[in-house]
């Protein structure tokens, strides 16, 4: 069953619901856009520099020791198959202590920091808005990150369009909650995922859904 948009508009069809976020996102101007290289925001950083063009729309990336290297690698790819601006920043989410610890507002911590960069950065390049791949299906389980996004006034426009897909587990989320987040325990499984992808295997992290 799919949930109805959170501004109460009755949108049914995918062309209505596309039509929306391409409105939505002409509003906005210039944006900076939270992009990880996940099949959310790399949707909407297509959408937005068909709508915007390239000059408006920033993809910023933000590197950490949580983030495997060859998603970095695609994230770095898909930007410029676009053409996009890319931005990339290093963050450290495991010198934050509510992150590291692992507790329930794990994410909030995570996307705090992330959308605390995006911010700053939007405020120095001169972008109107921040945004994330925030959609549908971020209603139907915990996310303590869209606190983070109230919190610091950044847009989700796939969720305001009514657009879901598919729920993907994050990276962190292999984690039972309360086991603390290490450098080594998130990195022993990067060699065996770095050779999938060398040799040509892709983990499809979900689809969209309409």
């Amino acid at each position: 069953m799919t949930s109805s948009p959170p501004n109460g508009q009755n949108i049914t069809s995918r062309q209505e619901r596309y039509a929306k976020l391409k409105v939505d996102l002409q509003t906005y101007g210039s944006v900076v856009i939270a992009f990880s290289g996940g099949v959310d925001s790399t949707f909407l950083l297509k959408v937005a520099i068909d709508v915007l063009g390239l000059e408006a729309v920033l993809a910023l990336t933000a590197t950490s020791p949580t983030y495997p290297e060859f998603e970095f690698r695609e994230a770095c790819h898909l930007a410029v198959r676009f053409g996009a601006r890319q931005l990339v920043v290093e963050s450290n989410e495991l010198e934050i202590p509510g992150f590291a610890a692992n507790d329930r507002r794990r994410c909030y911590h995570c996307k705090s920091e992330l959308f605390n960069l995006c911010r700053d950065n939007a405020r120095k390049l001169g972008y109107a808005e921040v945004l994330d791949g925030s959609n549908l299906d971020d209603l139907q389980d915990l996310r303590p990150g869209r606190d983070a996004a109230a919190e610091l006034a950044v847009r989700p426009p796939l969720l305001e369009a009514g657009l879901g897909k598919q729920t993907f587990a994050c990276r962190s989320a292999r984690f039972p909650y309360g086991t603390e987040i290490t450098a080594e325990r998130a990195a022993p499984d990067r060699p065996l995922r770095n050779f999938f992808t060398r040799t040509g295997f892709r983990k499809l992290s979900g689809s969209l859904s309409w």
